[in-house]
């Protein structure tokens, strides 16, 4: 969705509904059972079944933080003659508890009712998000119990080399992002000289500052080379110092647990019992968002938040404002996180498919194209959709990409498998 301003288009919020299907595309009867499960690990998730009755195979819909039951994409899959599954992870809508290695338990919970159920093919459909969750249990799922993942990057043990993790017989990517990691690292504004102090800046690297080239929009910011080189290295900086705090606050809650094993005192038993929670603040500064030469695309001036900077990079809502420590080096950690399609990809051999849109203020086309260049499929495709990071039309007379982006989906399902 995009709204006018004195002529030129700036991106606007579209909020969790743009993931929502339009209800005339859903063209014949379906059923919708909701179905409860319980994990390895003994935690409570909820999915939901789409079909029409018959389905052979099913497409498996999923984000880590979200549950979209009715994702824009369940139209297209059962008209491929598939049904759908469209599950929720335990920490839907918490970025305070979000561990990707946990996650994965959710998945396989999902994977090993379908199989139960009798379904022949399960294809991963990741979108946004989702993409990074599915890749990584894609790996892990793919490697022997010895080689998997032993520990979070918190240092918790994932017990996952006794998981059962069914092993998926495809992979859809939309709209996927390189994981919510180097998603924030590349959207964090690193010019925040104090983190307990939204307002402290380093004029040097502001990036909202006309002297480091900043316009308002809906005009594009034009960064010099050398500021945007400063720039990164400062984003990379600012999330190792974030991981530096996040480990010792680890490592002062355990060592205050060893103590109390051995010589308990009141202060070391509180200190052991608490659960640190902290800010990150200004997370929507990626400089791709506002100088649309950077990476350029058929997006408009704004991000996924909005065109006002200063509402979506201060606010309390964005990507990972408030977490824990053991949620930001699994999740939002773009240096310490498993979850990312670089670090996943290439574990891809499965028949798969990547559909981006052109539009999109989330997904850039560098992403798109190190994520398809780094599957190791030797069956793949990919497919550019115009639309914004939900599909939605770029302008009022456009059909939407939410409906091109569903008939490559349903395409590939039937011709693939």
């Amino acid at each position: 969705m995009k709204s006018e301003n004195n002529g030129k288009k700036v991106a606007v919020t579209a909020g969790l509904r743009g993931a929502s299907w339009n209800a005339e595309r859903m063209k014949a009867p379906f059923s919708s059972v909701p179905m409860p499960l319980v994990t390895e690990d003994g935690q409570s998730v909820m999915g939901m079944l789409f079909s029409r009755g018959g389905e052979k195979n099913v497409a498996f819909v999923m984000h880590p933080r979200e549950l979209v039951l009715t994702h824009y994409l369940v139209p297209e899959i059962l008209d491929a003659g598939w049904a759908c599954w469209v599950q929720g992870a335990r920490s839907v809508g918490n970025d305070l508890r979000l561990e990707h290695e946990f996650a994965l338990y959710d998945v396989a919970a999902g994977m090993r009712s379908l199989k139960a159920l009798g379904f022949e093919k399960i294809v991963l459909v990741g979108n946004s998000g989702g993409a990074g969750l599915f890749a990584f249990y894609n790996q892990q799922s793919l490697l022997s119990g010895d080689k998997r993942i032993s520990k979070t990057p918190a240092g918790r043990p994932t017990k996952l080399e006794s998981a059962e993790l069914p092993v998926a017989d495809g992979l859809g990517f939309v709209s996927p992002h390189p994981g919510q990691g180097v998603l924030l690292m590349n959207a964090l504004d690193p010019s925040v000289l104090n983190e307990n102090d939204p307002f402290s800046v380093d004029a040097k690297l502001d990036p909202f500052s006309p002297e480091n080239g900043f316009s308002v929009p809906p005009d594009s910011s034009r960064y010099s080379e050398e500021f945007i080189t400063r720039y990164q290295a400062a984003q990379r900086a600012r999330v190792q110092r974030i991981d530096d705090h996040a480990k010792y606050l680890i490592n002062r809650k355990m060592s205050a647990r060893k103590r109390v094993k051995e010589q308990p005192t009141r202060a070391d038993r509180q200190l052991a019992g608490h659960g640190p929670i902290f800010q990150v603040w200004r997370t929507d500064a990626d400089l791709r968002c506002w100088d649309a030469s950077i990476d350029p695309s058929d997006r408009y001036v704004g991000s996924l938040w909005g065109a006002n900077p200063y509402v979506s990079n201060f606010g309390s809502v964005g990507f990972g404002r408030t977490v824990t420590p053991e949620s930001w080096l699994s999740t939002w950690s773009g240096l310490s996180s498993n979850a990312s399609m670089e670090k996943c990809a290439s574990s891809i051999e499965q028949p798969a498919i990547l559909i981006e849109y052109t539009g999109d203020n989330c997904v850039f086309p560098a992403d798109a194209d190190k994520i398809f260049n780094d599957l190791a499929s030797s069956d793949k495709e990919r497919h550019k959709v115009r639309g914004n990071h939900h599909g939605q039309p770029l302008s009022d007379d456009e059909e939407s990409g939410q409906k091109i982006a569903g008939e490559h989906l349903r395409r590939w399902l039937k011709t693939t498998f």
